[in-house]
């Protein structure tokens, strides 16, 4: 709908332009790019637009400048509001024309203005009849703008209508307003899944774009029930699709399920045979998708890719670019795991390194790269060689890891890979592509010890030019620490010295730290290094000149020093570890405190989740002393936390640590297995930790899971860490990871089993036994509260910081607490609901008070600030009132937290 006016509109302008365009005959077949929008200035349209408002309608002038409105908009132009108020007010006006293609403009300038709630009303009724014209052009557009620009309130006016167009004979008014539900789910999702039945009979429709607008808004809204998911799946395998695109959006949902799905132990995946069925579909892009979905299976095997393979080496031969490109690419992701199941395409991707399309070209190159043999490495270089120029460099950057990968497979071949690398170096490029083939150097220099040598020559060479600082400074940092341990450590002294006269600030500081390693690892050139840091001492930057003053005072007083001893005091050994420190230092400066920073405080080495004691219940010696002289501050637990998920793969990618709540018990302390949980909140997940101990002597577990079952809908598990051997006496960690759609405020109660394999401990050599039998423990329920989601934080002026909050944001509201013993006793009862922090000591009422202020701040999930003013009040029968009233940040936080009380 949006393309077709403005697709004619643009081909009208571009002939009506070159009519007064002289065609230059020397040219032949050249023809220079011309755009019928150059020069276009807003005011000079907006001044245009005055003609929606002459009596008598010029339709093809109007779409002119409708036209040039758009493509304003679409070039990133703003409208101020009252520009875009007279532009929406003049449009409306070209509804008393009846002219078919000057109203699909019109709805097309609606939608992109996207008036004001105080404006829709103005083109409302206009809209609505439209939408029960006898014109299906009319009522499909006119669902799509009214979806677009109303509120929820006039969505319950129309919903009636919409369900009705759902299942419309017409095929453009039912998916107009499948469409339209697919972006209501995002705004009003309660209203669309009121349509479900409707929509389950658009998914048998026979038109094809019906059908796949349905089934994509019947998985929206199902979504979130992974059981209701598995059955629409599993019915609709049955046959009952017959639009491709539907089909292939079928094939990426029956994928999600079998990733979620267990695999068998035995026999073939669930739907499996159902993938390879689509191999055999008539629709091209049907089989693709089919093959790419069963390459991305997880630990998919060599059986179950042949068919895929199989059809992706038939595109290979294709006629069309596109199929060949998809094919090939693939195959590349492929070739990555299973290298041996592409090498029956090698013949076919040879011929495709001649390919017109460079990209096509580069991807075949890459895949063999990783699937061929070392004696075809010289003549896929020399071929890659001929274009890598031509491409750009994402794929550039593919060629690079293809060589790296290559050169590891086959060390052999080192210096003919590394001299393309080098070659490769020196050629024009961005950061990312140098950065790619800087990296692969250092990889082979680490990976292959032969290859140091060359791999350090070709980096002194490139800093000669290097323009990016960042490149300059990691290749100095390798010259400082592994140019001293070469056979000829002098010859690079003349590379790092020009860096301390021709470069920047940086990474001249960075040349003086190589050069005092080489001083530090190097006696006989000690002296020499010397005198190149004196002249180094009239630097005018701070950075350098402090760093030559203090290397020099270390290398000019250990002139008869050990090496080691001069290294050690030019790099003494942190004892902080600079993660944990970054993370303390952020969040002490986020919330300012008069008490100064405590390095005491914060953690001396790589924290683990929880440090295990020698003995149950026992602090180790080395811990007590720190913990007298320091309690961990709640910034510096949580930075301790953050470090040590970060540092486990599963959570890597989960974003930042939020919250981490205190321990919570779901054991008694006398029982056999004591076990603890920690909920770590991030974004849109929550980490439940749980620390296990052993306390059976005779006993060791295995295989240490925790089974969580939420009793409320919304929670979705996403991984399990387990804990692979528990002893006796040691304090190990499971982990489950939740996640919540959207970053939804999911609230609720776990039953929670402790799954393991017990074996029994030989008395006589403590080791255990082989068999052992499987157990369970049942723990305490464990519950996901409002407070999780709210981090305390203190706010120096709680008035000033209310007054700068957007008053808009404010959102106030009355409750009754019922009958309270007293009025701190409904003060705390909603502290602790909240969990915000208190401020200026409002969280104590003066005795006998009838009516108390309380001032609460604090910072919900995401970093957002929040205040909250609190105002109670007692009556004689002991009933509390309470009035909220909260700003914050974000609007939907004040919303958030009336809810949390309510």
């Amino acid at each position: 709908m949006s393309q077709g006016p403005a697709g004619g509109e643009n081909g009208e302008g571009v002939a009506m332009h070159l009519d007064g365009v002289k065609k230059d005959e020397d040219r032949d077949d050249e023809f220079d790019e011309y755009s019928p929008f150059y020069g276009i200035e807003k005011g000079l349209v907006l001044q245009e637009a005055r003609c929606f408002h002459d009596r008598e309608l010029d339709t093809r002038r109007c779409q002119q400048v409708i036209t040039k409105l758009l493509y304003l908009i679409s070039q990133g132009e703003t409208f101020t509001k009252t520009e875009a108020t007279e532009v929406f007010f003049a449009v409306t006006k070209l509804f008393q024309s009846k002219d078919s293609a000057l109203r699909r403009m019109v709805y097309l300038i609606i939608k992109e203005i996207s008036p004001s709630s105080d404006e829709v009303i103005i083109v409302t009724s206009s809209l609505m009849k439209d939408m029960n014209s006898k014109t299906d052009l009319y009522r499909s557009n006119a669902i799509r703008v009214l979806c677009r620009i109303t509120d929820g309130g006039l969505l319950q006016q129309i919903e009636r209508y919409l369900k009705q167009a759902v299942v419309d004979k017409n095929a453009v008014v039912a998916s107009a307003a499948l469409a339209s539900g697919v972006q209501l789910m995002h705004l009003n999702s309660d209203i669309v899944k009121r349509w479900s039945s409707e929509v389950q009979e658009a998914v048998q429709s026979k038109q094809p774009q019906v059908q796949f607008h349905a089934l994509m808004l019947l998985h929206q809204i199902r979504q979130n029930d992974r059981l209701a998911v598995s059955k629409l799946v599993t019915q609709l395998t049955r046959g009952s699709i017959r639009s491709p695109l539907a089909q292939c959006l079928l094939i990426r949902y029956v994928s999600q399920v079998i990733a979620e799905s267990a695999a068998p132990a035995t026999g073939e995946r669930p739907f499996y045979d159902f993938l390879e069925s689509c191999l055999r579909h008539k629709s091209e892009m049907v089989i693709f998708e089919a093959a790419r979905a069963i390459a991305s299976l997880n630990d998919v095997t060599t059986r179950e890719l042949t068919p895929a393979i199989t059809v992706l080496q038939l595109f290979l031969s294709s006629s069309k670019p596109v199929l060949r490109f998809a094919a090939v690419r693939t195959l590349n992701k492929v070739a990555m795991t299973h290298p041996l199941a592409v090498t029956n395409c090698n013949i076919d991707m040879e011929s495709l390194i001649s390919d017109s399309n460079r990209s096509i070209a580069t991807l075949a190159i890459t895949t063999l790269l990783k699937t061929g043999n070392e004696s075809s490495v010289d003549r896929l270089l020399k071929q890659i060689t001929s274009f890598i120029s031509d491409i750009q460099d994402e794929f550039k950057i593919v060629v690079v890891e293809a060589i790296r990968s290559m050169c590891i497979k086959f060390p052999q071949k080192y210096r003919v890979l590394m001299n393309f690398l080098s070659n490769i170096l020196r050629e024009e490029g961005g950061f990312d592509y140098k950065k790619a083939i800087v990296d692969s150097i250092l990889i082979l220099i680490r990976e292959i010890p032969d290859a140091k040598e060359s791999g350090l020559a070709h980096l002194c060479e490139f800093i000669e030019d290097c323009e990016f600082t960042y490149l300059s400074t990691q290749i100095l940092h390798l010259l400082g620490n592994e140019g001293p341990l070469t056979a000829d450590p002098a010859k690079y002294i003349r590379y790092i010295y020009n860096r301390v006269i021709l470069e920047n600030a940086t990474v001249r500081a960075s040349a003086v730290s190589a050069l005092a390693k080489f001083g530090a690892a190097c006696d006989f050139m000690r002296p020499r290094i010397v005198t190149l840091l004196t002249f180094c001492l009239h630097d005018n930057d701070d950075e350098v000149r402090d760093r030559a003053t203090l290397y020099l005072s270390v290398l000019g007083k250990d002139d008869q020093a050990e090496p080691t001893a001069v290294t050690a005091a030019l790099a003494p050994p942190l004892s902080v570890n600079m993660a944990v420190l970054e993370e303390t230092l952020t969040s002490y400066v986020a919330a300012p405190s008069e008490t100064p920073f405590n390095l005491a405080a914060v953690p001396r080495e790589m924290p683990r989740v929880a440090a295990p004691s020698a003995k149950p219940g026992a602090p180790s010696a080395s811990a007590a002393p720190a913990a007298a002289a320091a309690a961990p501050t709640p910034a510096a637990a949580n930075a301790a936390y953050a470090a040590a998920l970060a540092s486990i793969p599963e959570f890597a990618s989960l974003g930042k640590l939020f919250k981490s709540s205190e321990p919570i018990e779901l054991t008694e302390k006398e029982t056999e297995y004591k076990v603890s949980v920690i909920k770590h909140v991030f974004p849109e997940h929550i980490v439940f930790q749980y620390d296990c101990e052993n306390t059976i002597e005779e006993q060791v577990l295995e295989n240490v899971t925790v089974v969580m079952e939420p009793e409320e809908e919304g929670f979705q598990e996403e991984c399990t860490v387990p804990l692979l051997t528990m002893p006796f006496g040691d304090v190990g960690h499971v982990f489950v990871c939740m996640a919540r759609p959207d970053g939804a405020l999911l609230l609720g109660k776990f039953v929670n089993c402790l799954k393991f394999t017990a074996k029994e401990v030989d008395p006589s050599t403590g080791e255990p036994e082989e068999e052992g039998f499987e157990d369970e423990y049942q723990l305490e329920e464990l519950e996901v509260s409002s407070h999780d989601y709210i981090q305390k934080c203190g706010v120096g002026n709680f008035r000033k910081v209310w007054d700068e909050m957007d008053e808009e944001s404010e959102r106030v509201d009355d409750y009754g607490l019922g009958a309270r013993d007293s009025l701190q006793d409904a003060v705390e009862a909603v502290m602790g609901i909240l969990g915000m922090q208190p401020c200026e000591g409002t969280e104590a009422v003066p005795p006998n008070a009838r009516s108390h202020t309380m001032l609460l701040s604090g910072a919900f999930v995401g970093g957002v600030q929040v205040v909250v003013r609190l105002a109670f009040g007692i009556d004689a029968s002991s009933q509390v009132a309470m009035k909220l009233a909260v700003r914050a940040e974000d609007a939907a936080v004040s919303e958030m937290v009336h809810q949390i009380i309510a």
